[in-house]
Protein backbone atom coordinates (compact mmCIF):
# COMPACT_ATOMS: atom_id res chain seq x y z
CA UNK A 1 0.00 0.00 0.00
CA UNK A 2 1.40 3.46 -0.94
CA UNK A 3 2.67 5.71 1.81
CA UNK A 4 0.50 8.62 2.95
CA UNK A 5 0.53 11.67 0.66
CA UNK A 6 -0.28 15.03 2.25
CA UNK A 7 -2.49 16.60 -0.46
CA UNK A 8 -4.91 14.30 -2.25
CA UNK A 9 -6.84 15.38 -5.36
CA UNK A 10 -10.51 14.49 -5.29
CA UNK A 11 -10.71 13.55 -8.98
CA UNK A 12 -7.84 12.13 -11.02
CA UNK A 13 -8.06 11.39 -14.74
CA UNK A 14 -5.57 9.07 -16.41
CA UNK A 15 -5.11 9.10 -20.18
CA UNK A 16 -3.39 5.73 -20.69
CA UNK A 17 -1.24 6.33 -23.77
CA UNK A 18 1.43 3.92 -24.99
CA UNK A 19 -0.12 0.43 -24.95
CA UNK A 20 0.59 -0.23 -28.63
CA UNK A 21 4.13 1.19 -28.48
CA UNK A 22 4.81 -0.97 -25.41
CA UNK A 23 3.73 -4.05 -27.38
CA UNK A 24 5.65 -3.06 -30.50
CA UNK A 25 8.88 -2.61 -28.55
CA UNK A 26 8.55 -6.22 -27.41
CA UNK A 27 7.65 -7.68 -30.79
CA UNK A 28 4.05 -8.30 -29.67
CA UNK A 29 0.66 -7.61 -31.22
CA UNK A 30 -1.07 -4.30 -30.36
CA UNK A 31 -3.75 -6.04 -28.32
CA UNK A 32 -1.08 -7.56 -26.09
CA UNK A 33 -0.37 -3.98 -25.09
CA UNK A 34 -4.04 -3.44 -24.32
CA UNK A 35 -4.03 -6.59 -22.18
CA UNK A 36 -1.00 -5.33 -20.28
CA UNK A 37 -2.67 -1.95 -19.91
CA UNK A 38 -5.78 -3.58 -18.43
CA UNK A 39 -3.62 -5.22 -15.74
CA UNK A 40 -2.01 -1.87 -14.95
CA UNK A 41 -5.44 -0.25 -14.76
CA UNK A 42 -6.59 -2.84 -12.23
CA UNK A 43 -3.56 -2.10 -10.04
CA UNK A 44 -4.02 1.67 -10.26
CA UNK A 45 -7.68 1.46 -9.27
CA UNK A 46 -6.67 -0.11 -5.95
CA UNK A 47 -3.70 2.21 -5.49
CA UNK A 48 -5.90 5.28 -6.02
CA UNK A 49 -8.34 4.01 -3.40
CA UNK A 50 -5.49 3.37 -0.97
CA UNK A 51 -4.28 6.95 -1.49
CA UNK A 52 -7.76 8.31 -0.78
CA UNK A 53 -8.63 9.50 -4.30
CA UNK A 54 -12.41 9.53 -4.34
CA UNK A 55 -12.99 9.72 -8.10
CA UNK A 56 -10.82 8.07 -10.74
CA UNK A 57 -11.33 8.20 -14.50
CA UNK A 58 -9.74 6.41 -17.45
CA UNK A 59 -10.09 7.29 -21.12
CA UNK A 60 -10.38 3.90 -22.76
CA UNK A 61 -11.05 4.84 -26.38
CA UNK A 62 -12.02 7.79 -28.53
CA UNK A 63 -14.41 7.74 -31.47
CA UNK A 64 -11.39 8.09 -33.76
CA UNK A 65 -9.76 5.01 -32.20
CA UNK A 66 -12.73 2.91 -33.25
CA UNK A 67 -12.99 4.44 -36.73
CA UNK A 68 -9.33 4.56 -37.74
CA UNK A 69 -7.66 1.50 -36.23
CA UNK A 70 -7.58 -1.89 -37.99
CA UNK A 71 -10.70 -4.02 -37.59
CA UNK A 72 -8.80 -6.92 -36.01
CA UNK A 73 -7.23 -4.64 -33.41
CA UNK A 74 -10.64 -3.18 -32.53
CA UNK A 75 -12.09 -6.66 -32.17
CA UNK A 76 -9.29 -7.67 -29.84
CA UNK A 77 -9.65 -4.43 -27.87
CA UNK A 78 -13.35 -5.15 -27.38
CA UNK A 79 -12.41 -8.63 -26.18
CA UNK A 80 -10.06 -7.09 -23.61
CA UNK A 81 -12.88 -4.77 -22.53
CA UNK A 82 -15.23 -7.72 -22.11
CA UNK A 83 -12.76 -9.66 -19.97
CA UNK A 84 -11.77 -6.62 -17.88
CA UNK A 85 -15.34 -5.49 -17.17
CA UNK A 86 -16.54 -9.03 -16.45
CA UNK A 87 -13.83 -9.29 -13.81
CA UNK A 88 -14.73 -5.84 -12.48
CA UNK A 89 -18.41 -6.78 -12.32
CA UNK A 90 -17.58 -9.80 -10.15
CA UNK A 91 -15.23 -7.85 -7.86
CA UNK A 92 -16.21 -7.90 -4.19
CA UNK A 93 -14.61 -4.46 -3.79
CA UNK A 94 -17.44 -2.80 -5.71
CA UNK A 95 -19.82 -3.64 -2.88
CA UNK A 96 -17.33 -3.52 -0.01
CA UNK A 97 -16.08 -0.04 -0.93
CA UNK A 98 -19.40 1.15 -2.39
CA UNK A 99 -17.86 2.01 -5.77
CA UNK A 100 -20.11 3.52 -8.39
CA UNK A 101 -19.02 2.70 -11.93
CA UNK A 102 -19.98 5.06 -14.74
CA UNK A 103 -19.38 4.31 -18.44
CA UNK A 104 -19.44 7.50 -20.49
CA UNK A 105 -19.43 7.93 -24.27
CA UNK A 106 -21.05 6.52 -27.41
CA UNK A 107 -20.41 2.90 -26.45
CA UNK A 108 -24.07 1.94 -26.72
CA UNK A 109 -23.95 2.89 -30.40
CA UNK A 110 -20.50 1.44 -31.12
CA UNK A 111 -20.14 -1.78 -29.12
CA UNK A 112 -21.66 -5.24 -29.70
CA UNK A 113 -24.83 -6.15 -27.74
CA UNK A 114 -23.09 -8.55 -25.35
CA UNK A 115 -20.61 -5.89 -24.24
CA UNK A 116 -23.19 -3.12 -23.99
CA UNK A 117 -25.30 -5.40 -21.80
CA UNK A 118 -22.34 -6.10 -19.53
CA UNK A 119 -21.52 -2.40 -19.18
CA UNK A 120 -25.17 -1.52 -18.56
CA UNK A 121 -25.39 -4.19 -15.86
CA UNK A 122 -22.34 -2.77 -14.04
CA UNK A 123 -23.81 0.73 -14.09
CA UNK A 124 -27.17 -0.55 -12.83
CA UNK A 125 -25.58 -2.72 -10.15
CA UNK A 126 -23.59 0.19 -8.69
CA UNK A 127 -25.90 3.17 -9.35
CA UNK A 128 -26.69 3.69 -5.66
CA UNK A 129 -23.10 3.43 -4.44
CA UNK A 130 -21.49 6.64 -3.19
CA UNK A 131 -18.22 5.66 -1.54
CA UNK A 132 -15.96 6.04 -4.58
CA UNK A 133 -16.51 6.81 -8.24
CA UNK A 134 -14.85 4.98 -11.11
CA UNK A 135 -15.41 6.41 -14.59
CA UNK A 136 -14.52 4.83 -17.92
CA UNK A 137 -14.74 6.90 -21.08
CA UNK A 138 -15.38 4.58 -24.03
CA UNK A 139 -16.05 5.73 -27.61
CA UNK A 140 -15.80 9.21 -26.12
CA UNK A 141 -14.45 12.47 -27.52
CA UNK A 142 -14.71 15.80 -25.77
CA UNK A 143 -15.52 17.81 -28.87
CA UNK A 144 -18.36 15.41 -29.67
CA UNK A 145 -19.60 15.73 -26.09
CA UNK A 146 -19.59 19.52 -26.24
CA UNK A 147 -21.28 19.57 -29.64
CA UNK A 148 -24.12 17.29 -28.58
CA UNK A 149 -24.58 19.34 -25.40
CA UNK A 150 -25.05 22.56 -27.37
CA UNK A 151 -27.37 20.79 -29.80
CA UNK A 152 -29.39 19.53 -26.86
CA UNK A 153 -29.60 23.03 -25.34
CA UNK A 154 -30.60 24.48 -28.72
CA UNK A 155 -33.42 21.93 -28.99
CA UNK A 156 -34.76 22.93 -25.57
CA UNK A 157 -37.21 25.73 -24.80
CA UNK A 158 -34.59 27.79 -22.96
CA UNK A 159 -33.91 31.36 -24.03
CA UNK A 160 -30.27 32.27 -24.69
CA UNK A 161 -30.09 34.54 -21.64
CA UNK A 162 -31.21 31.67 -19.41
CA UNK A 163 -28.37 29.35 -20.47
CA UNK A 164 -25.81 29.15 -17.67
CA UNK A 165 -22.72 27.08 -16.89
CA UNK A 166 -25.03 24.78 -14.92
CA UNK A 167 -27.21 24.36 -18.01
CA UNK A 168 -24.28 23.34 -20.18
CA UNK A 169 -23.02 20.90 -17.57
CA UNK A 170 -26.42 19.24 -17.27
CA UNK A 171 -26.48 18.52 -21.02
CA UNK A 172 -23.03 16.93 -21.24
CA UNK A 173 -22.56 13.17 -21.45
CA UNK A 174 -20.21 13.76 -18.52
CA UNK A 175 -22.86 15.57 -16.46
CA UNK A 176 -22.28 13.42 -13.35
CA UNK A 177 -18.49 13.77 -13.42
CA UNK A 178 -16.90 16.17 -10.91
CA UNK A 179 -14.27 18.79 -11.88
CA UNK A 180 -10.90 17.20 -12.60
CA UNK A 181 -8.16 18.16 -10.13
CA UNK A 182 -5.32 16.22 -11.74
CA UNK A 183 -4.91 14.82 -15.25
CA UNK A 184 -2.07 12.36 -15.86
CA UNK A 185 -1.14 11.40 -19.39
CA UNK A 186 1.33 8.57 -19.94
CA UNK A 187 3.35 7.77 -23.05
CA UNK A 188 5.59 10.83 -23.23
CA UNK A 189 3.23 13.11 -25.12
CA UNK A 190 2.72 16.49 -23.45
CA UNK A 191 -0.60 17.27 -25.09
CA UNK A 192 -4.35 16.80 -24.85
CA UNK A 193 -6.51 15.00 -27.42
CA UNK A 194 -9.95 15.48 -28.96
CA UNK A 195 -10.99 18.04 -26.36
CA UNK A 196 -11.15 15.33 -23.70
CA UNK A 197 -13.37 16.49 -20.81
CA UNK A 198 -12.72 20.13 -21.80
CA UNK A 199 -15.46 21.40 -19.48
CA UNK A 200 -14.38 19.45 -16.38
CA UNK A 201 -10.65 20.06 -16.98
CA UNK A 202 -10.91 23.84 -17.14
CA UNK A 203 -8.90 24.25 -13.91
CA UNK A 204 -6.98 20.98 -13.84
CA UNK A 205 -3.34 20.43 -13.02
CA UNK A 206 -1.57 18.41 -15.73
CA UNK A 207 1.20 15.85 -15.30
CA UNK A 208 2.84 14.12 -18.28
CA UNK A 209 4.75 10.89 -17.75
CA UNK A 210 7.32 9.42 -20.13
CA UNK A 211 6.32 5.93 -19.04
CA UNK A 212 4.24 3.89 -21.46
CA UNK A 213 0.99 3.00 -19.74
CA UNK A 214 1.71 -0.68 -18.93
CA UNK A 215 4.81 0.54 -17.05
CA UNK A 216 2.95 3.26 -15.13
CA UNK A 217 2.87 1.61 -11.71
CA UNK A 218 1.87 2.48 -8.15
CA UNK A 219 5.01 4.54 -7.53
CA UNK A 220 4.42 6.54 -10.71
CA UNK A 221 0.87 7.43 -9.67
CA UNK A 222 2.06 8.39 -6.19
CA UNK A 223 4.73 10.64 -7.73
CA UNK A 224 2.10 12.36 -9.88
CA UNK A 225 -0.09 12.98 -6.83
CA UNK A 226 2.90 14.31 -4.89
CA UNK A 227 3.67 16.68 -7.78
CA UNK A 228 0.05 17.88 -7.61
CA UNK A 229 0.48 18.60 -3.90
CA UNK A 230 3.59 20.71 -4.49
CA UNK A 231 1.91 23.06 -6.93
CA UNK A 232 0.32 26.33 -5.90
CA UNK A 233 -3.12 26.95 -7.39
CA UNK A 234 -4.05 30.64 -7.74
CA UNK A 235 -7.31 30.50 -9.73
CA UNK A 236 -6.64 33.86 -11.39
CA UNK A 237 -5.65 35.67 -8.18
Amino acid sequence: MPETVSVIPNHVVIIPDGNRRWARSRGLEPWNGHEAGAKTMKELIQVARDLGIRELSFWGSSLDNLKKRPLKENREMLRVYSEHFQELSESEELVRDQVRVRIIGRWREQFPPSLTQLLSDIERKTKDHAGYFLNFFLAYSGKDDMLQAFQSVADSTLRAKDVSEKTVKEHLLSHDVSPVDLMVRTGGGAHLSAGFLMWEMADSQLVFSDKLFPDFDADALKEAVEEFGRRERRYGK
